[in-house]
């Protein structure tokens, strides 16, 4: 049996990742464009405009929606999808801040890189 370590580290830390992770696949951008581009959709016409199977971009959206990127609602056989602005944007200022602290701490030899 295999324990993940990630609880070992930091809730922030934790919380960066997942919105890394979310971030980190083609499809899944992809899905975030649909939505942003043309709102509420529902399950079908996005399956229809991702190359994947529709089992697969099922997936995707299980994956944004853990996170709380976008939200589902159902509508008949299909389920309404859109973008959760709020919770872009909170992430969008955790990543943010975690990459300008990063940047600008970075060494360069023996001189601070300035931000």
């Amino acid at each position: 049996m295999t324990f993940s370590k990630k609880t070992e580290f930091p809730e922030r830390l934790q919380q960066i990742s997942s919105a890394a992770r979310a971030l980190a696949h083609p499809a899944r951008l992809e899905i975030l464009d649909y939505l942003a581009q043309h709102g509420r959709t529902v399950s079908g016409e996005l399956a229809g405009k991702i190359p994947l199977s529709p089992a697969t971009v099922s997936q995707h959206l299980n994956l944004l929606l853990s996170v709380g990127l976008i939200r589902g609602q159902n509508f008949g056989k299909n389920v309404n999808y859109w973008i959760e602005k709020k919770r872009v944007l909170e992430m969008e200022e955790m990543l943010h801040h975690y990459l300008w602290k990063v940047a600008a701490f970075t060494v360069s030899g023996d001189k601070e890189i300035q931000v």
